[in-house]
């Protein structure tokens, strides 16, 4: 459907064939499967790579949307739009896609400059999240939205099937704001308390007050993470985790 780059050989070549295996797809162009792995930061640092993959991520995350939004709109026809627009939000996660991305070997596979891959990049939520995306958006152009559609089904099935078991992950932090607003009229106030280890390899700390009751402080390895936990702790220690 469209070619993109030229013939992947080597060692390379029965990564890429590897994966495909595990991800359960088959490109007929495995030249943009390769590219689906390579991190802006890896082009930035040799001369013969000058594409990336954000292109690629852009377009898998419209194919991505598309496909959850209509798997939602048909198997939860109870639902408003307002809830199955939180679903989505969650189903399509950072932290729902990167899980996604470890359980296919997409962390393996990724192509990282020095500077990143010595500061964990290939274990970062979000360069693996946007690879999953990438990866999506590189199958559409190769074999176009059916057979994409077919990939993301079988992906996000089971992660679809948690927010009926109520398994899924939980956005504590947007969970526990829209509780305290709603019973207290206030927002929760968090703080980033201390930051530890090494500039490659930072842990954040995290606490959040609600009604001058301070919860925490919790670790992330960033400020996001961090304030998802302490919201989390807070959100245990109100006994709402029943909910």
């Amino acid at each position: 459907m469209f070619s993109f780059r030229q013939a992947v050989s080597g060692e390379r070549k029965q990564a890429l064939l590897s994966f495909q295996r595990e991800a359960g797809v088959r490109f007929k162009d495995l030249g943009l499967l390769d590219l689906a792995f390579h991190h802006r930061s890896y082009c930035n640092e040799t001369t013969k790579e000058r594409a990336n993959n954000e292109r690629l991520e852009f377009l898998g995350d419209a194919v991505l949307g598309m496909v959850v939004a209509a798997r939602l709109y048909d198997c939860m026809a109870d639902r408003q739009e307002g809830e199955l627009a939180k679903i989505k939000s969650v189903v399509v996660s950072e932290d729902t896609l990167s899980g996604i991305a470890r359980a296919l070997g997409v962390d393996a596979c990724l192509m990282l400059g020095k500077g990143e891959e010595m500061s964990g990049g290939r274990g970062k939520k979000a360069i693996l999240a946007d690879a999953v995306e990438a990866v999506i958006g590189a199958l559409y152009l190769d074999s176009g939205y059916r057979v994409a559609e077919q990939f993301v089904l079988s992906i996000m099935n089971p992660q679809i099937e948690l927010v009926f078991q109520n398994r899924h992950h939980k956005d504590y932090k947007t969970l526990l704001q829209e509780h305290v607003q709603k019973v207290h009229k206030v927002v929760p106030r968090y703080t980033l308390v201390r930051r530890t280890g090494p500039d490659h390899d930072r842990t954040f700390w995290v606490t959040v007050t609600v009604r001058e009751v301070e919860y925490g402080p919790e670790s992330g390895k960033n400020k996001k993470e961090a304030e998802q936990a302490a919201a989390h702790c807070a959100w245990v220690s109100l006994g709402l985790d029943a909910r």
